[in-house]
């Protein structure tokens, strides 16, 4: 795990290249403390730069940016390739030859071996570029869950590419804001792909590759290749081929040469990853845990339910107020964009650094493949919401309880208005008077693009798409790997993994998803495994007490620090219990850094 950084351009110099290329590894440098390198190519007027979290071959011979003997293809990659045993054995069998243990190489070997047909081969979270000499041509990229970060920027035919975006301000490439960001973060609670706070600069794809040629030209394509996939209807073939699927994912994703370990919050994913990981590593497993004195947000029952299956030592730790505002500057500057979580991950992340961990495991994305969010249940309601007139979604603009008021996206034919009904933060409305502008201009940005696709009949599939592409993507995995990253530590995801997930999506949806009981099909997969304490209970997710954190702190809190009567008026209702904490914290950085 690493970070990565590269610049492309005709207009300036091989000193001034990577100068800059430089510029944007210090600025990276948290996130690879291990290692640096930057490579200059005169001829092409590029430069590939690199800083290293060293976790597969510690040994000099992972110095990146890497080449292959012949100096053919270069590349600086971020990410973990966990089938890199299996391709480096098929290539060796084409007559590859390697000189290094690394991952790294086996990607290299398989670009030249196979083409860009190598990248679906992978299997893992990566993302690198890849610079192919004999061709003059760059390529970026991105794993098909989007799990690592690769942001690009293109300005009058150069192309600049980072792991953070503060990179191309480090750097003095841009330091134009998009000035849309505000309004996203106060809907979405983030900022969506592909858009960032910077003007011109986009997150790629996940599952895609740009080709950028020697002239500027360029092009984004999809990799992944879609096969026809036959239904599971049968629960027996379900649970064994869960079993089997996630079992395997767990084994891969324990590979290190340095020390690994797992987040265990108590509830149902996490627990089920220690308790397997426990069951496959060959080293006593650490395990990673927070516990508060509000009891509302304690988990440590549940956390010591799974210990005492297990043998482990367990970093646990009590966190505080007193913490929270100590560190509160250290997260905001570790927030490589707005957003409305993340302050978890930094802590937890945290604490595994100081454990001596440069890799865990985490349980995010089981709540979106197998129906773990109330939103699951909540999006049917949508069918009969929308067949109602539509002066009942403009009325609902004037109650006064915030779930109803999110009525109004209703209003728009649009899928994010049905994402947003569910989960939005505030309504145009808010938004337009927190930021002193108009409904329209709000609905412009929000609605203005359609780049979703033929979704559902607003059922569970369509729920799960919802999770996954817009939270999961744009939230979970985005501030887990900048607030992870920036205290020199992976987070790895089995339930990501590519084989578990194409399992899963096979599964009939009637019985994959169960309304009943969330999860239901994981938990009867491993019922022999996980004790009844730990899926028999009411579902908390990774939460801190932030609403009781954030009412008092003097930044957050205090109105009379906000610009705007809407602003002030919004933090009074926090403070009086009446908003949640998250509208709070986005309407603070907005106020904050605009």
């Amino acid at each position: 795990m690493c970070r990565i950084a590269g610049l492309v351009s005709n207009q300036l110099n091989i000193d001034q290249i990577k100068s800059q290329v430089k510029a944007m590894c210090n600025a990276l440098q948290h996130g690879g403390p291990d290692d640096e390198g930057v490579q200059e190519f005169v001829n092409d007027r590029m430069a590939l730069g690199h800083r290293r979290l060293s976790i597969i071959d510690l040994s000099k011979n992972g110095h990146q940016p890497m080449a292959d003997v012949a100096q053919k293809t270069w590349i600086t990659f971020n990410g973990e390739i966990y089938n890199y045993r299996e391709l480096r054995t098929e290539l060796t069998a084409l007559g590859a030859k390697f000189h290094s243990e690394t991952d790294t190489e086996v990607i290299i070997q398989g670009y030249l071996h196979w083409g860009t047909a190598c990248f679906e081969k992978l299997r893992g979270m990566f993302a690198f570029a890849l610079y192919d000499s004999a061709h003059h041509a760059v390529y970026l990229v991105r794993d098909s869950n989007g799990i690592k970060p690769l942001y690009y920027f293109i300005r009058d035919g150069q192309l600049a590419f980072a792991s953070e975006i503060k990179a191309f301000e480090a750097a003095g490439l841009t330091t134009a804001k998009n000035k849309r960001w505000p309004i996203w973060l106060l809907a979405f609670g983030n900022i969506p792909e592909p858009y960032t706070t910077l003007k011109d600069t986009f997150s790629l794809p996940k599952g895609s590759y740009m080709c950028w040629d020697k002239d500027g030209g360029y092009f984004i394509k999809s990799y992944i290749q879609q096969t026809p996939k036959h239904t599971i209807t049968s629960i027996t073939e379900a649970h064994d081929g869960l079993h089997f699927h996630l079992q395997n994912a767990v084994k891969r994703q324990l590979i290190a040469d340095a020390p690994i370990g797992v987040f265990l919050s108590g509830g149902v994913d996490s627990s089920l990853l220690t308790l397997l990981a426990n069951a496959q590593t060959q080293q006593r497993l650490k395990t990673i845990s927070i516990f508060f004195d509000e009891k509302k947000y304690d988990e440590r029952s549940y956390q010591l339910a799974i210990l005492n299956k297990t043998e482990s030592d367990n970093y646990s730790h009590l966190v505080k107020k007193h913490d929270f505002e100590e560190c509160f500057p250290q997260i905001m500057s570790a927030m490589d964009m707005p957003t409305t979580d993340g302050i978890n991950s930094w802590f937890i992340s945290k604490y595994a650094h100081d454990a001596g961990l440069k890799a865990v495991l985490s349980g995010i994305g089981a709540d979106e493949l197998f129906g773990g969010y109330p939103s699951f249940n909540r999006i049917s309601y949508l069918r009969y919401l929308r067949a109602l007139p539509a002066f009942v979604f403009d009325s609902a603009g004037f109650l006064n309880t915030t779930i109803y008021k999110r009525l109004t996206y209703l209003k728009y034919a649009h899928p994010a208005a049905d994402y947003l009904f569910i989960r939005g933060l505030n309504t145009p409305v808010d938004i337009a008077n927190l930021l002193d502008t108009t409904e329209q201009e709000v609905n412009n940005v929000l609605f203005g693009e359609n780049n979703f696709p033929q979704l559902g009949p607003y059922d569970k599939l369509q729920a799960a798409w919802f999770e996954t592409n817009l939270y999961m993507q744009n939230q979970l995995l985005r501030d887990t790997d900048v607030m992870s990253m920036s205290h020199g530590l992976e987070v790895r995801v089995p339930f990501l993994d590519e084989d578990f997930q194409s399992f899963t999506a096979q599964i009939s949806p009637e019985i994959r998803f169960d309304s009943t009981r969330p999860k239901k099909i994981l938990i009867d997969t491993f019922n022999s495994l996980l004790p009844e304490t730990i899926w028999n209970r009411p579902k908390m997710g990774f939460s801190f007490p932030l609403e009781d954190w954030m009412r008092g702190n003097n930044s957050i809190g205090d109105s009379s620090q906000y610009k705007g009567t809407a602003a002030q008026k919004l933090i009074n209702k926090f403070k009086a219990g009446k908003v949640h904490w998250s509208r709070a914290f986005a309407l603070y950085q907005i106020q904050k850094y605009v």
